[in-house]
């Protein structure tokens, strides 16, 4: 009973793994139920390489260890492709599916013919004209494994060294198994790689999870802090103008009240969403803005050509920039105007807000405090959000022209975490 000691390491990794996976709050219901799958792939794995080192050196049943010998054949390679599930929970893996679904035929063959591998009326063990499909297959499947887990995490360097270092064990093992130098035990070099690269990949995984969820709070954090650093001096401004209406235009009075708390129902709403908006949803804010500045301000006006609609942004994009070229651009010109146009071009949805205002350097933006803020929050959360930029193009006494540029296919920093 001695050879059993081996199983005593085994069973303490899994009870550590149940435990991580019971009680990992990063972890989505999805993925526990895939990590629990997966544990119980190997307890079943173990069980069969028990019960086939028994049938082999104890007790001589050919046809029972044929059936044991084809479970611990699809086990294997099953265990693979669930790790592929769970590394890429949305894509459905069908190729991966597929060259299992091909092996596990292949191996269920061994129950009347002499194909992959046969057991004679003596109780030995011999392989067949395809008899090393298994140790093929597997590989596919371990380079297909490594192959997805790298494109997802490809940004991460350290993705790669511990899914090539999981990969350099299990091929390692399953070598040993091949060579002279191999001692029969309970459970074999294979399976054994098989419950440590688990673990393995389990703490790789969650801390993967950890940096995902994260990064997506800094970056929500972030927004929401930039949003309501948005000066409030429009707000004092507007509620100025409505008192001085009450006196002299009671009924504008009214609209504009009605308008400002519209306004102020929107920005409450914006701060709330982590997400991207329609352009629609944000040009009717902007109007809303501007429809309450172009009070205060009778001489400018801000007009719109929208040439493209079906894209989304980040909230509170376009009305912090037309705040900005009000404020800092056209509003003590006799003729001031601000112009907001949305196209298409070269695989980017553009947003371009223009002026015929006073100009600014652009080198000196931000260099004073509260000195186009909006500006430089939009960039921000362009860059963030949607991986766009946000370019200015601008000279003193001339105007001011923002061009803002979202590609067509974007990934969010923190996509994964909100999925």
């Amino acid at each position: 009973m001695t050879e059993y000691i081996i199983l005593m390491p085994l069973f303490i990794q899994i009870i550590g793994l149940i435990y991580g996976v019971m009680t990992d709050k990063y972890l989505r219901r999805s993925q526990r139920f895939l990590m629990m799958n997966v544990i119980t792939l190997i307890i079943l794995l173990i069980g069969q390489n028990c019960a086939e080192y028994v049938l082999k050196t104890t007790v001589s049943m050919p046809y029972l260890r044929t059936l044991v010998s084809i479970f611990g054949y699809i086990l294997r390679p099953t265990i693979l492709v669930l790790f592929a599930k769970i590394v890429v929970p949305n894509r459905k893996h069908y190729l991966a599916w597929g060259m299992l679904a091909a092996h596990s035929l292949a191996y269920l063959t061994a129950t009347f013919s002499h194909w992959v591998f046969y057991i004679d009326e003596n109780n030995r063990f011999h392989r067949g004209s395809i008899g090393y499909t298994a140790y093929f297959m597997s590989s596919l499947l371990l380079i297909y494994l490594v192959v997805v887990t790298i494109y997802e995490y490809r940004h991460r360097k350290s993705s790669l060294v511990v899914v090539l270092l999981n990969a350099g064990f299990i091929v390692i093992s399953a070598l040993l198994e091949l060579t002279p130098a191999y001692y029969d035990y309970p459970v074999s070099y294979l399976t054994i790689a098989v419950v440590s690269c688990s673990l393995f990949y389990y703490i790789w995984l969650h801390l993967e999870f950890v940096r995902d969820h994260e990064d997506a709070l800094m970056s929500e954090q972030r927004i929401k802090i930039m949003m309501s650093q948005i000066q409030p001096h429009f707000l004092y401004n507007t509620l100025s103008t409505i008192q001085s209406l009450c006196i002299t235009d009671p009924k504008m009075a009214f609209s504009t009240t009605e308008k400002f708390g519209t306004y102020l129902r929107h920005n409450i709403d914006f701060l709330e969403q982590p997400e991207l908006i329609p352009l629609e949803k944000e040009l009717e804010h902007t109007r809303i803005y501007a429809d309450i500045e172009m009070i205060r301000f009778p001489k400018i006006s801000v007009e719109y050509d929208v040439q493209a609609d079906n894209f989304k942004l980040p909230p509170l994009t376009i009305q912090p920039l037309v705040e900005n070229a009000i404020r800092h651009g056209v509003r003590g010109m006799d003729d001031g105007k601000v112009t907001v146009t949305t196209k298409e071009e070269n695989g980017y949805y553009k947003v371009i807000v223009k002026d015929n205002g006073t100009g600014f350097d652009p080198d000196t933006l931000g260099e004073q405090e509260g000195t186009h803020i909006g500006v430089a929050n939009v960039r921000q959360r362009i860059e963030d959000m949607c991986t766009g930029t946000l370019e200015i193009d601008s000279e003193e006494g001339k105007g001011t022209e923002i061009t803002i540029s979202i590609p067509k296919t974007r990934r969010r920093k923190y996509e994964n975490y909100l999925r």
